[in-house]
């Protein structure tokens, strides 16, 4: 339990860090932009709740796919089809981005102070 706080608080930290920079706020805007266009279709066109509509976009825009969702309409497959390639790209840019991040605020201060002026 102490391992997923620490996680949890860990992600917060590079997560706010992260929103900082103006790209990586127009990213994550197009992701929730994504996630919620997802599950207002999906909750009309399979008549799942919202909560259900979502996890089934996160989860399927995660590549996890357990499975336990999918679309059984001719017009939910079909959106679905066009969703993930439309979808997929945001949510490896965003998730890529994130772990980039946790990478460069994992290091030591002197090590970004370092980095940060060689850039100048």
């Amino acid at each position: 339990m102490f391992a997923g706080i620490f996680g949890l608080i860990v992600f917060t930290r590079i997560l706010r860090n992260a929103l900082q920079d103006a790209a990586f706020r127009a990213l994550t805007t197009s992701v929730v932009l994504v996630l919620a266009v997802g599950t207002a279709v999906f909750r009309v066109l399979e008549d799942w709740s919202v909560l259900d509509s979502l996890y089934f976009c996160v989860i399927t825009l995660t590549t996890i796919g357990f499975g336990d969702f999918s679309p059984e309409t001719a017009a939910g497959k079909i959106f679905t089809m066009f969703y993930v390639f439309i979808g997929l790209g945001f949510m490896m840019a965003f998730v890529t981005t994130l772990v980039q991040r946790s990478k460069y605020w994992a290091e030591p201060d002197s090590a970004r102070a370092k980095e940060a002026l060689d850039a100048d």
